[in-house]
């Protein structure tokens, strides 16, 4: 039966030692909390500290790796890229006005390489106006009696052209040169020789074609001399190669061969 509330209450004490000893809610949490907190604190640091040391580098790791550091270019690149910017001039058709340094002899050499390789060369009239062009003036003479032996006569017709240099009707005549990398043998203000490395397209192009379309490896030695103005040719020798190992590719057809050369235009300028 409940009891009124008019009714006296009666409160009754326990001994101490059996008090409860359950505190409120509140208090309870207050210790979780902290320690929590605390957690959290130290776990924020420790991330902090390994993210500030990850982007330091190991000074034994950084000892070593500029012991190892090419100064010019990755291992096994060979040497840095080198040539000056293309000059402005041309002369014949041929670059020309090339600066009196270093690299204006390479630039020099590698467009004299291209111009001895090109099928002009197998025509007379065309062929002198090259050499009056690449050449020094005290060797024009030399250079074009040796030229004339080597393009003229017997070579002509060993590539089925005529004493003009021109191909039999229905096939093209594909000689071109291009070169792969120069180096600098030797230089002075006044003289400079060069080594280009070249690989080259030769041969006639066509159904009925008896010499048909080869490539061929070969280093040009060119002798240059400064005249003033410009570099200018003085001597020249070819040995074969180096020449790589032939890739495993499938040759193209004459007519695949004879559309790629009437298509796609050599270069003007070689380096």
């Amino acid at each position: 039966m409940p009891l009124s509330d008019d009714q006296p209450h009666t409160r009754t004490r326990l001994p101490v030692g059996e008090q409860p000893s359950s505190q409120p809610n509140g208090r309870q949490a207050r210790p979780l909390r902290t320690l929590l907190t605390v957690l959290v604190v130290v776990t924020l640091l420790v991330v902090a500290i390994s993210i500030a040391n990850h982007g330091k580098p190991d000074p034994g790791n950084t000892a070593r790796s500029s012991d190892n550091a090419t100064p010019t270019a990755p291992s096994g690149a060979g040497p840095a890229l080198s040539g000056d910017q293309p000059v402005g001039t041309t002369t014949n058709g041929i670059a020309s006005g090339f600066p009196h340094t270093d690299q204006g002899a390479q630039s020099a050499a590698a467009n004299y390489a291209v111009a001895i390789g090109s099928a002009d060369m197998f025509r007379t009239d065309t062929r002198h106006t090259i050499v009056a062009t690449i050449a020094d003036p005290t060797a024009v003479a030399i250079l074009q009696s040796r030229l004339d032996q080597g393009f003229g006569g017997d070579t002509a017709a060993r590539y089925g052209l005529d004493a003009q240099g021109r191909a039999p009707k229905g096939l093209t005549f594909v000689s071109r040169t291009v070169p792969v990398g120069t180096k600098q043998v030797g230089y002075s203000d006044a003289d400079a020789k060069v080594e280009v490395w070249c690989t080259g397209l030769t041969g006639l192009a066509g159904e009925r074609s008896v010499q048909p379309v080869t490539t061929n490896w070969f280093t040009l030695a060119l002798s240059l001399r400064w005249t003033g103005s410009d570099w200018k040719l003085t001597d020249y020798t070819s040995r074969q190669g180096p020449a790589p190992m032939p890739g495993d590719q499938q040759a193209a057809t004459a007519d695949e061969i004879t559309g790629a050369v009437q298509q796609f235009g050599g270069f003007r300028y070689a380096r």
